[in-house]
């Protein structure tokens, strides 16, 4: 798998990597990009096989909020169904492995997380990149991951975990710390088994009745926006685990997305000064994805096929960015002009920084500058 297949003849300072399920968890968890949540009762197999979505890199079959309880047992069984067709049709040779996304499955609880999990053979497995917690929180987590852990030594592959913070005790002030600091314990202990830390801002909306609307962002959203803020000081600290955003949760894309004509100012000019750039929905979309980045998420998750290719294209590194970041990397101390010329390199308190940035630029590939934003998703696919 490789991001930005939807348009193979961008022209990129330095391509995106390939990446499947057992590239090195370093480069991996920065890899899945716009993470697509589908309901696990439906039928997606054809859409995989037939490669009907080249800009889909990260698929979440959902049990839990996408699907109604009474159809678990029917989401769980398409889904054993899924996996192991996956898997017969790359080792066959019917499906090229490159063009298979990450899978995971989100889970409604421990007890249906065990059903499904007794169900899932190891030809599932090599098809299942992990598993979503949701509601993950101190109480829960441990039991989470120590099945997880059993999991992958019964099965003799990796399947990774991925905790949905989003309880309701991280969003009250008075218990966060506490329950964050925990859930750090529980992640540091089982470090390798932990793909990325998603957030659930819907969620965190829900308990104090907010809802953003599409002229304004999550992080306009001043309790929400704590919440988030907590998450990234406690998980992201020394780029320990990376960190997805929430959804976007508005949509509107006309299947034909050519631009008459370019923009020609950079994109935040656009989208931050709320210059129209595509419509109400994409560019409040792209105008949190902006937020994300400046505070350290990486990827998030989305609802809607239309919102792939311009989240997966804005996690592309500027090369001024990247010249940046390797700069940092390759110089031994002290303060430098920067790439551009137009800022200071400080060694040490720049250097997460930079690590970040490069392993952004091998998942999401590095573009000439921020006008090739827009080049990058404004075709159609």
């Amino acid at each position: 798998m490789r991001h930005h297949q939807y348009n193979p003849g961008f022209p990129f300072v330095v391509p995106p990597e390939d990446f499947d399920k057992h590239t090195d968890r370093e480069l991996l968890q920065y890899c899945l990009g716009a993470a697509m949540y589908m309901p696990g009762y439906k039928d997606f197999l054809p859409k995989i096989l037939g490669n009907a979505m080249p800009g889909l890199t990260t698929i979440v079959l959902c049990f839990e909020d996408a699907c109604p309880e009474e159809r678990v047992p029917e989401a769980m069984a398409n889904v054993h169904r899924l996996l192991a067709r996956v898997t017969q049709a790359t080792e066959s040779g019917e499906m090229d492995p490159g063009k298979v996304p990450l899978i995971f499955a989100r889970i409604r609880n421990l007890a249906q997380f065990k059903v499904f999990a007794a169900e899932l053979t190891p030809e599932e497995a090599r098809s299942l990149c992990g598993i979503n917690f949701p509601k993950f929180n101190a109480e829960n987590g441990h039991e989470y991951y120590a099945y997880l852990q059993d999991l992958n030594e019964r099965l003799g592959e990796i399947v990774y975990g991925m905790p949905i913070i989003e309880d309701p005790e991280v969003a009250y002030k008075e218990t966060r710390m506490a329950e964050l600091t925990e859930i750090k314990k529980i992640l540091d202990k089982y470090h390798d088994l932990v793909l990325q830390v998603r957030v659930g801002g819907t969620d965190f909306s829900s308990v104090f009745g907010v809802r953003r609307g599409v002229d304004y962002s999550l992080y306009d959203i001043m309790v929400v926006r704590e919440c988030l803020s907590d998450i990234i000081n406690v998980c992201g600290r020394n780029n320990d685990y990376v960190i997805s955003g929430p959804v976007w949760e508005y949509f509107r894309a006309p299947k034909e997305m050519m631009f008459e004509e370019l923009p020609k100012h950079g994109l935040e000019d656009y989208l931050m000064r709320r210059k129209p750039l595509v419509n109400n929905e994409i560019d409040g979309l792209l105008r949190e994805v902006i937020l994300d980045k400046a505070n350290g998420f990486v990827g998030r998750t989305v609802i809607h096929p239309t919102h792939v290719k311009f989240v997966n294209a804005l996690m592309a590194v500027t090369k001024e960015e990247y010249d940046d970041a390797r700069q940092i990397l390759g110089t031994g101390g002290g303060v430098v002009k920067g790439a551009g010329g137009n800022k200071m390199n400080e060694i040490r308190p720049h250097t997460n920084w930079a690590k970040k940035t490069c392993n952004r630029a091998r998942a999401f590939g590095v573009i000439e500058n921020e006008g090739a934003y827009v080049k990058l998703f404004a075709v159609n696919g």
